[in-house]
């Protein structure tokens, strides 16, 4: 298909195609910035550009775009596919760091995420994407809040660059092993393109002194695979690679593309596949425990935690007075904070009540039919409270 290109097109022009465009790719928690946000360079100018964004800096305003948009792949779910009609556009490095620079000098935007479409391959567009941190960092000494993407089949020089100027690194793995890649990407190597470039990230990680946090992300729903083979490769991530967050991107199907007539996925399906990866990240979980289906799928209706403990805890309570850390993280309700609080509020006399545990930021709802309190059941009537 003929592309509809612009050959005249100012830089901000640019940010509203591009900056939509990398929606796409949920690197960080964040919320679209709604109306009432800070002004923009001119009215609704930057909208879909700029999120509340949940960074190892804190919780900030950040700006979200692609280098370009014009692509050499043929992914088979994704808008920017080679040969699709839609209107692309490209930043050189420098007008875009330029841009940015002026948006978080007039503090709409705190930190910003780096991605590309790829043209002229891998490392060429990494270089690109490089160059135009380099400019920020030294060019125009910015300090702020960076995310660099890592492309697939990025040279190691390349990525240890990154890692230099970045406080966190991504590769898209996009699929949880080769046989689903294939059906989502074919011009793409799992083991060769991607899964190599987080090894590389981990070990650069143990020598670097200040490293950067390394993320991912996985397509749900497009290519077949189940949640029991993106939780093995997500586990596997957490304990071996250090990854600080594994993402998960529901399909959408996309028209004009081969993958266009397939269902979306659920809203429901991402919400457990993240409620898993926590319990496998924070909560001591492993992937064996999960509550699969017979087809290896999360139950779409419960939370898996609560699922587990309604299997496990139901008959054998656990005596919250005696448990250990790892126990207490079992029990629906209670959070990595929670369960300190309660270890730490043991050392002022025993907890009896649901009111007590109420106060240390406890679900009270959730936790008590899998709980003891100093030998008794705990009193279900008050259960009404929030929680």
């Amino acid at each position: 298909m003929k592309l509809r290109t612009v050959k005249v097109m100012d830089a901000l022009k640019k940010l509203q195609l591009l900056g939509p465009a990398a929606n796409l790719e949920p690197a960080e928690d964040v919320n679209l910035v709604g109306k009432h946000s800070p002004p923009p360079i001119t009215p609704e100018a930057l909208a879909g550009c700029i999120h509340h964004a949940a960074t190892p800096k804190g919780r900030i305003p950040l700006l979200k775009t692609l280098l370009s948009s014009a692509c050499e792949q043929n992914c088979a779910y994704c808008p920017f596919r080679m040969g699709r009609d839609f209107q692309r556009a490209t930043f050189t490095p420098d007008e875009l760091a330029r841009l940015f620079l002026k948006i978080h000098q007039q503090g709409i935007a705190k930190g910003i995420f780096l991605s590309s479409a790829i043209v002229g391959g891998g490392p060429r567009t990494q270089d690109r994407i490089l160059a135009a941190a380099e400019i920020l960092r030294v060019n125009y000494k910015y300090r702020g809040y960076l995310h660099v993407k890592i492309m697939p089949g990025a040279e190691k020089d390349q990525i240890a660059a990154a890692m230099q100027w970045a406080d966190r690194v991504s590769i898209n793995l996009e699929a949880p092993n080769a046989q689903r890649l294939t059906q989502l990407a074919p011009q793409k190597q799992f083991s060769e393109q991607l899964f190599e470039r987080l090894k590389w990230i981990h070990e650069l990680r143990q020598t670097a002194p200040h490293a950067p946090s390394a993320t991912t992300q996985f397509v749900v729903g497009a290519a077949g695979e189940s949640d029991l083979e993106l939780l093995n490769t997500t586990g596997h991530l957490y304990d071996q690679m250090g990854l600080a967050r594994v993402y998960f991107s529901r399909f959408s199907p996309i028209s004009d593309t081969p993958l266009e007539n397939v269902s979306p996925t659920s809203h429901q399906r991402e919400q457990r596949l993240y409620q898993a990866s926590f319990l496998l990240r924070d909560y001591g979980f492993s992937v064996e425990e999960m509550p699969y289906d017979h087809e290896g799928n999360l139950p779409l209706n419960e939370d898996p935690k609560l699922v587990w403990a309604e299997q496990n805890l139901k008959d054998l309570p656990v005596e919250l007075n005696t448990a250990d850390r790892t126990q207490l993280l079992r029990i629906p309700g209670i959070g990595p904070l929670g369960a300190e609080r309660i270890l730490r509020a043991r050392n002022q006399g025993k907890l009896r009540d649901l009111s007590t545990l109420h106060k240390l930021g406890v679900a009270t709802q959730r936790a008590a039919p899998f709980i003891i309190l100093n030998g008794l059941r705990p009193a279900h009537q008050l259960t009404l409270w929030p929680t």
